[in-house]
């Protein structure tokens, strides 16, 4: 059976659509059929995903194909592209060797989000990297209440409150002061942004949490989640956001079996000057050796 690929790219930036068109002339080389439009090509199975961007056609792409098991093949157009398994100058080297299997598939964990309305109307979504609760006027503080498996934690004013997964460790927590969690750290990570409050240190909690925010009737504000940056669901004053591991995982395409210190390194172009490696075991650096 003829295998078959899909190109995602970022339909607003010119050097991604002329990746696209080389990715799809190296991927016919290869005899693999070529697919630009995922709901136009459901009626066939699709062996993967090439996609061409930054981290946001990444979460796109993820969206897109969610709940099809199809590998996610990243090639980063974009900025840092932390998703992304190669750069700008591997598109045509990327679709060969997608063409041919020759990757190993790395799952990474979701986060499953509901939304509950004051009058028990329901909402949900799903995210890759982060549920961003956040105040709905920016011109004040958002007031709320944090609970940790249905047990208080603490109430603060804030401009929100980020729930991210590992992979999302190194997007907006990270930027809201949050650690890095290496990517097979299975957890969730609980970031206040601005918090008027003592306690409001970054949290890692169990995967298995359920992470509650709720937003007070006192609240100045309404609120918000996004989802991934994405997509937002209103959350008004005395609703309440449910986060917790999701139940499908995305599927990422590597062709790479670099450690992920590595990966830090290069996308923010960490200094390590000076590092000598490994020196020996503590016996002989003692013995002098």
């Amino acid at each position: 059976m003829t295998r078959r690929i899909l190109i995602v790219a970022n339909p607003h930036r010119p050097e991604t659509l002329e990746a696209a068109v080389l990715a799809a002339s190296a991927l016919e080389a290869e005899g693999v059929s070529v697919c630009h439009d995922f709901h136009r090509g459901i009626d066939k199975p699709i062996d993967a995903a090439l996609v061409l961007g930054g981290d946001g056609t990444m979460l796109h792409a993820a969206d897109m194909t969610r709940g099809t098991g199809i590998a996610l093949l990243g090639v980063n157009l974009g900025r840092v592209g932390f998703l992304a398994e190669l750069e700008r100058d591997d598109v045509a080297h990327a679709a060969r060797r997608l063409a041919q299997g020759d990757y190993e598939v790395e799952e990474r964990g979701t986060i499953d989000v509901t939304v509950t309305a004051p009058d028990g109307t329901v909402s949900t979504g799903w995210a890759v990297n982060e549920a961003a609760v956040e105040r709905a006027n920016l011109r004040t503080t958002v007031e709320v209440a944090l609970d940790i498996d249905n047990r208080p934690l603490s109430t603060f004013g804030c401009d929100g409150v980020v729930i991210a997964t590992s992979t999302g460790s190194t997007a907006h927590a990270f930027s809201a002061g949050g650690p890095v969690l290496w990517p097979d750290v299975d957890a969730l990570l609980v970031v206040p942004l601005a918090a008027h409050a003592l306690f409001s240190r970054p949290l890692v909690v169990s995967p298995d949490s359920t992470v509650a925010v709720e937003i007070l009737e006192r609240s100045a504000s309404d609120g918000q989640v996004v989802l991934d940056g994405a997509r937002a669901i209103d959350v008004a004053k005395g609703g309440r956001v449910e986060v917790r591991r999701g139940a499908q995982t995305v599927r990422l395409a590597r062709m790479s079996d670099a450690p992920f210190s590595e990966r830090l390194v290069k996308k923010f172009s960490l200094p390590v000057d000076g590092f000598r490696g490994e020196r020996g075991s503590g016996a002989e650096r003692g013995a002098g050796i």
